[in-house]
């Protein structure tokens, strides 16, 4: 198996710069026995009463910080851990090196440590309140325009504040398709992990390729939820695949629990959760998402999936469209 296995070429016009609206209106690639060509909203035909639909309830922080070197040059800061008047954090800017110096709106900064791509800066501030003043949400590097509101960026269940991107999977749910579900019998649990800016990080060697440490959760109740089921299991996304796969015993059973997980899925993986199916939004070239999601289904059947997409028009990435994995 080579990265190159995990390539495939997307025209950037195909990179979702904004959600659809309403959200659930977004186009839903249905793969079982055949592929279907749905919209989000058609989901609820494909759970049943006692089925059980795994939710990450993260919310994205406003973790982005602008501002510019005292040379003048702009630099842009995701804060991934406030650490009292210091953040670890990665960096935007031409060249950028312990000593450094910012201006963050009224604000000042210096990077006083770097190691392992990450950075240490030390404001004359408190760092959780410069960003509740003058944050931003992060987006990915490939959305290149603003966003238009902060909601296109969270979940409607997003609870827990945390992450620094979004769990795009569940980005196509409204309140509206999540109370038809309710009403129809379908179990909702919820797990939580936060997603760290690593995420985005290019995999550069498949054999020593290292996940960065991201905080995870789950609780006896929505343990139960899943371990107690009479349907079957619909999980919303990569992140909360690793939870489960985290917390899962060699018999599947899902234990509560908290701490950090670097858990990384590619091909081979053998899993202990019995996922009947996975919601997902389609993934960048050469990504850990997408090796998550080969994983489960089959890289050559995930690869032809995305070519009918791009055939059908489909919208990739965060923004993008969503498919339906039965897994066999």
């Amino acid at each position: 198996m080579k990265l190159s296995d995990f390539d495939y070429k997307l025209p950037k016009e195909f990179i979702a710069q904004h959600p659809v609206s309403p959200r659930c209106n977004s186009k839903l690639m249905v793969i079982g026995k055949k592929i279907e060509h749905k919209r989000f909203y058609d989901i609820i035909h494909y759970l049943k009463k006692d089925d059980v639909l795994v939710l990450n309830e993260t919310k994205v922080i406003p973790a982005k910080l602008v501002g510019r070197k005292t040379t003048g040059a702009k630099v842009e800061l995701i804060i991934e851990h406030p650490l009292g008047n210091k953040g670890l954090c990665r960096i935007k800017a031409t060249k950028p090196r312990v000593g450094n110096k910012f201006i963050i709106g009224q604000y000042k900064a210096e990077i006083i440590k770097l190691e392992n791509d990450i950075f240490t800066v030390e404001f004359n501030e408190d760092v959780s309140t410069i960003m509740k003043k003058i944050g931003k949400l992060p987006t990915p590097p490939y959305v290149k325009e603003e966003l238009r509101k902060d909601s296109d960026y969270q979940t409607v269940y997003s609870k827990k504040k945390g992450s620094v991107a979004a769990p795009t999977a569940g980005l196509h749910f409204t309140e509206e398709l999540l109370d038809q579900l309710n009403k129809k019998g379908v179990k909702i649990a919820k797990v939580c992990l936060h997603v760290s800016f690593g995420t985005f990080l290019p995999v550069r060697n498949l054999k020593t390729h290292k996940m960065h440490p991201e905080y995870f959760e789950i609780d006896k109740k929505n343990a139960d939820i899943i371990n107690n089921r009479n349907g079957r299991l619909f999980v919303v996304g990569t992140t909360s695949v690793r939870v489960l796969e985290t917390v899962a015993d060699k018999n599947g059973r899902i234990h509560a629990k908290k701490g950090e997980t670097s858990l990384f899925i590619k091909p081979g993986y053998r899993f202990k959760t019995n996922i009947d199916s996975l919601i997902t939004n389609f993934h960048l070239p050469r990504s850990t998402l997408l090796m998550l999601v080969s994983a489960i289904i089959g890289r050559k059947r995930i690869l032809e999936a995305y070519n009918i997409a791009i055939k059908k028009n489909y919208r990739f990435y965060s923004f993008g469209d969503s498919m339906l994995v039965f897994i066999e």
